[in-house]
């Protein structure tokens, strides 16, 4: 993702939002950014909820949401994930995470933060009037538009593979002197491990069955 995400911000200040309401599935729209938050976007005739924040005006263009506590709890579908992305959404700000959800996000390039209660609800009051909210992860920072700041906490290994654009395959090529170094000691130290017979001609694993030798006896 970009180092800085500045946009409105839309508050979406509703506990427990699961990823069946992000990402429905039988939303029935043909695509993700159209049955994103159905449940919550849609009238039961199909017509749009004049009430649901993205539908405001003021938060149309959104590129930032802020929601209430266990946000994107529920199954651990991705695809609630792709839909934000697909409304344009790069950074969740929460109370708290279903940590499925969380990990989906910085696999795919949104950045999910935590903030405490009292400070989510000062910042989405302040974000209110639609205006900018700055969000820079270089400097783990959240300025509200006017002007003042929040600071954020994230895993430097998260932070690296959201500024980097690096996937947990990329971060393991990344280590692998240390993969092969462990594998090395680890070989020394478990040889059998090593020593599995191969698959057998069908694909499955031949078993294995240890054998045992009696000691020999003196007489």
């Amino acid at each position: 993702m970009e180092p800085t995400v500045c946009g409105p911000a839309a508050p979406l200040m509703l506990p427990d939002v699961d990823t069946d309401v992000i990402a429905p599935a039988h939303g029935g729209r043909g695509n993700l950014a159209a049955n994103a938050f159905a449940p919550l976007r849609y009238l039961p005739d199909g017509g749009d909820n004049p009430g649901f924040v993205l539908h405001d005006d003021r938060f149309r263009a959104a590129k930032i949401l802020l929601a209430g506590r266990n946000f994107g709890c529920g199954s651990s579908r991705e695809s609630a994930v792709w839909s934000l992305l697909a409304l344009g959404i790069r950074c969740v700000i929460a109370e708290s995470f279903g940590d499925i959800f969380a990990g989906n996000c910085y696999q795919n390039g949104v950045l999910p933060i935590v903030l405490p209660t009292d400070a989510l609800r000062v910042l989405a009051d302040e974000a209110a009037s639609g205006a900018p909210v700055l969000v820079d992860l270089r400097t783990c920072t959240i300025t509200a538009p006017n002007g003042r700041v929040n600071t954020f906490d994230v895993d430097p290994t998260r932070r690296a593979q959201l500024l980097e654009g690096l996937d947990d395959l990329d971060l393991g090529v990344r280590r692998r002197d240390l993969i092969l170094d462990f594998r090395a000691h680890d070989r020394e130290r478990r040889p059998w491990v090593y020593d599995l017979p191969p698959l057998g001609t069908d694909g499955e694993s031949q078993s294995v069955v240890p054998v045992f030798t009696e000691p020999a006896q003196t007489i």
